[in-house]
């Protein structure tokens, strides 16, 4: 379908965080857009404030009359959408453009040079640097963002409209919808056993995903991984590697090993290996690409980072509040990795929202041995999102195989309270459920409090 043709479009699901990019985006370049979501969140307030109109009733009657137009409407929807939704039917039924986010994603990026972020871990903070970098080296971009960028406070990146950058998405498959022109692959770390049932499968969406690069387009992949492609890493023999880290004043200083050159003394402020990680392979990207290094190495300076990934809602000598939106082992355990790296001596106290159901039952023990290793642990119950429960799987279930005896099944109505009776200095919310919306009251409480 020829986008231009299109006056209208509306989002089932427009409070996402991949939908409410689109909806940015297509209100920017001049189309109408509305839409439906379930709750009113800060993302569904900010599309209003910019002229969106919204409303949260899956109603057919609350729908303006001028996107009721089946020739000029489009109409975008999240996979989260349930089947019975009776606005998705309805559009559905009565002969609209109905396309999911993904291939509207792949109708946008189809004639731009498409750079793709693809990975278990790692999406989202990688895009994002790319994106930044690429915009204050004056690259004409579009970016697409599963997540607010802290340097824009949005999660579109909007500089033009020859190249695109977006996170390559494997839930649902949805990656493969795009045909980029440059890809990397971050991690391939089993998750989605809800839609691939087995780790074997969700491997090979990651091969078919290396197959849909464009002829004559670069893949790059994280050193170890079973794809062959340019290769990237820490410390090691890649085709670019991250050399002679040092840590200063809270900020690392490394040097960077191109396949033609080194780059020497790159800063970089975001804690962790796994954020190193994140920032050499978008800084390979763009070289590869074509950005010239000196410009490169002073945008990856500036580069503040992502809302809800690392971030320090309070810093001072007594007290350190993070929150991260990690919901997997791996993503966890990297989270502590980075904590144990900026605060060595200090005790350090998790609360956990762990999300669905399926991914808590099948990464139980995982997850336990990854929540041991924190000094205290305050754990909440399982966020469903588009899940019903599962027998037998809880947060107590979870909760029993934690090792780590400093541990506390909490509901939310709770957690200050708690938090309030442990001595720990470092404070961490972790998860990808609702747990996000609690965290300003926290943080009000804690200021008060010290």
């Amino acid at each position: 379908m020829n986008l231009n043709n299109i006056h209208n479009v509306y989002f089932i699901g427009i409070g996402g965080i991949g939908m409410s990019a689109l909806a940015r985006y297509f209100s920017a370049i001049g189309k109408v857009v509305s839409g439906y979501d379930k709750t009113k969140t800060e993302i569904t307030d900010a599309l209003e404030n910019s002229g969106i109109t919204i409303h949260f009733e899956d109603a057919v009657s609350c729908i303006k009359e001028q996107f009721l137009d089946v020739k000029r409407t489009l109409v975008v929807y999240t996979p989260a959408i349930p089947k019975e939704h009776s606005e998705l039917n309805y559009f559905k039924d009565n002969g609209y453009h109905v396309l999911k986010r993904s291939e509207i994603l792949g109708l946008i990026t189809q004639n731009t040079f498409c750079l793709a972020v693809a990975g278990t871990h790692g999406k989202t903070t990688t895009t994002s640097i790319l994106g930044h970098i690429m915009k204050v080296c004056n690259v004409p971009l579009t970016a697409f963002l599963g997540g607010i960028s802290e340097n824009y406070n949005s999660n579109l990146i909007l500089n033009g409209d020859q190249v695109s950058v977006v996170e390559a998405d494997e839930f649902d498959r949805s990656f493969l919808t795009l045909s980029p022109d440059i890809a990397c692959i971050t991690s391939m770390d089993a998750d989605h056993l809800d839609i691939y049932g087995d780790a074997s499968e969700l491997i090979k969406s990651f091969e078919d995903f290396s197959k849909k690069i464009k002829p004559n387009g670069k893949l790059l992949v994280r050193n170890g991984l079973p794809l062959e492609g340019i290769t990237y890493g820490i410390e090691d023999d890649s085709d670019y590697s991250v050399q002679n880290i040092k840590i200063e004043n809270g900020v690392y200083v490394f040097d960077v090993k191109t396949p033609v050159t080194m780059l020497k003394q790159l800063q970089f402020s975001l804690p962790g290996r796994h954020n190193l990680s994140n920032a050499l392979i978008a800084l390979a990207m763009a070289v590869e690409y074509g950005v010239p290094t000196p410009e490169l190495t002073k945008a990856l300076a500036s580069y503040k980072g992502v809302k809800r990934r690392f971030t320090y809602q309070i810093k001072t000598e007594k007290l350190v509040f993070i929150d991260d939106y990690a919901h997997h082992p791996e993503e966890i355990n990297a989270v502590h990795q980075a904590v144990r790296e900026m605060y060595p001596e200090d005790k350090v106290l998790a609360i956990f929202q762990p999300h669905l159901f399926s991914r808590t039952r099948d990464f139980g023990v995982e997850f336990a041995q990854t929540l041991s290793n924190f000094d205290e642990l305050l754990l909440l119950d399982i966020y469903p999102a588009r899940e019903l429960p599962i027998q037998g799987i809880s947060s107590q279930w979870l909760l029993d195989k934690i090792s780590n005896p400093k541990k506390q099944l909490i509901n939310k109505s709770n957690i200050i309270q708690k938090i309030k009776e442990s001595n720990a200095k470092i404070i961490l919310t972790i998860g990808a459920g609702d747990i996000g919306a609690e965290v300003q009251k926290i943080k009000k409480a804690l200021v008060h409090e010290n």
